[in-house]
């Protein structure tokens, strides 16, 4: 029991019990608001990595695209010069063809 530091006497038991459970309770209070604490921490740094994240992201999304494009520009380029090969690659056999006496395509 508790002693009232007022009087000698001990606080009743109802009271003492009453203490005791408020004591309990404060003590509960506490711990939840120390987990509370923690989470809300926890959850901050999650919104920051999340944030990073999407930044990460943005960023890919933007490379992504510039290397699409150069993809594209460099597959249309291969197809000028594919197409530019075949033609220098048949007019030079056609002068060959005729620098031989042969029938050419020219």
């Amino acid at each position: 029991m508790i002693e009232n530091a007022a009087t000698p006497t001990k606080l009743p038991e109802r009271l003492d019990a009453a203490l005791k459970r408020l004591a309990a309770a404060l003590d509960r209070l506490d711990a939840a608001s120390d987990r509370r604490a923690k989470a809300d921490a926890l959850r901050a740094n999650l919104e920051d990595e999340l944030a990073v994240m999407q930044d990460d992201r943005s960023r890919l999304a933007v490379e992504l695209d510039g290397a699409i494009a150069r993809a594209k520009s460099l597959e249309l380029a291969n197809d000028e010069v594919a197409r530019r090969l075949n033609g220098a690659s048949a007019e030079i056999r056609g002068i060959f063809a005729e620098a031989m006496g042969l029938p050419g395509k020219r």
